[in-house]
């Protein structure tokens, strides 16, 4: 485990500012989350804290120790990307095995740290199997395997379920989870664009926009309390709904932000009235698009039971204590 310091930290390519000044404190055993949109940076934030790139200006602490400029190898970190980096010519016991070796560990003590993550990761039974034999699944599992053994002190993903089909990509979720869990919380730092993701597996998420920190929080404190419109919008699926203009100026605001579960179908007492134009069922939950002439679509949230037909005129109710009223500059109006 290791407590991970970014003090103004600052990433350029020859003009272009890519990190432009991130303050960043992650807590020993943590597991922080790096979301954004393409191109915010958390990518290069995460090459920047394995040492894959070198910081412009800035420090970076390992435990207090500064790092600038120490190599990959001597921070006891270990990565995990997107794509599964295997060397196709190697079983799964010698990929897992490989990066050991070429520290001198003895042959006994690597046969107990494969097989140990092995068995953490249920892939035992593919210890002698080529990486062009296993499913892109169990492919993940063995580089997250051969991270494992090196036994760091800071684990780093970059995207690393996004090659995997839906149902995978849940059951991956789950063992990163566990493993978070069963390593003693080892430090872990990922990176998605997925919100499920996101709001999952981290202890806090950290929102990028454009190179810089927008918020960090618990995945509640930026679901229940973003600090501004970006993060409202960006934290949630669906996305928060948001009303300009004269919808927003009657509760005295710029933005008025809205969930869509803190909706409610009123025909009887509306505050807003529209026409259905889409309707998506997904069993337990129903989804109601209403056009309110709103730049778009009010969602609302029913339970499955809740049946619409496009072209029905409603009313829409929202809860009042769960309004989320945001100035001109996009930053949040305290009640």
């Amino acid at each position: 485990m290791a407590r991970i310091e970014l003090k103004n930290v600052r990433k350029s390519y020859g003009a272009i500012d890519v990190i432009k000044g991130v303050n960043l404190d992650i807590r020993s055993g943590e597991f922080m989350v790096f979301v954004g949109p393409s191109g915010c940076g958390k990518s290069t934030l995460l090459r920047l804290i394995s040492g894959l790139e070198d910081i412009t200006s800035g420090d970076m602490l390992f435990d207090g120790e500064r790092v600038n400029h120490l190599a990959p190898s001597k921070r006891g970190i270990a990565m995990v990307f997107q794509s599964y980096a295997l060397y196709p010519h190697m079983n799964v016991y010698d990929n897992m095995a490989f990066g050991m070796k070429l520290a001198n560990t003895t042959p006994d003590d690597i046969r107990v740290r494969v097989e140990k993550a092995a068995r953490m990761l249920q892939i035992a039974h593919l210890l002698d199997r080529l990486p062009k034999q296993l499913s892109g699944g169990q492919r993940q599992r063995v580089a997250i395997g051969r991270a494992i053994v090196r036994d760091p002190r800071v684990f780093l993903f970059d995207e690393p379920l996004s090659n995997l089909d839906a149902a995978l990509r849940v059951q991956t979720r789950l063992e990163i989870a566990k493993l978070h869990h069963d390593m003693n919380k080892a430090t872990m730092i990922y990176v998605t664009h997925d919100q499920v993701e996101a709001m999952t597996l981290a202890d806090r998420i950290c929102v990028l926009r454009d190179g810089l920190v927008e918020q960090v929080g618990t995945p509640a404190e930026l679901y229940e309390s973003p600090n501004s419109v970006f993060v409202a919008g960006f934290i949630g699926s669906p996305k928060m709904n948001f009303l300009t203009g004269k919808l927003a100026e009657q509760f005295n605001c710029t933005t008025l932000g809205i969930r869509s579960e803190h909706l409610s179908i009123d025909n009887t007492n509306p505050v807003w009235q529209g026409e259905v134009v889409h309707y998506e069922n997904l069993g337990s939950d129903n989804y109601i698009f209403v056009d309110i002439g709103s730049e778009e679509p009010m969602i609302v949230r029913e339970d499955g039971t809740v049946t619409m037909d496009i072209g029905t005129r409603v009313g829409i109710r929202p809860q009042e204590h769960n309004l989320h009223r945001f100035d001109a500059n996009g930053k949040p109006i305290k009640r």
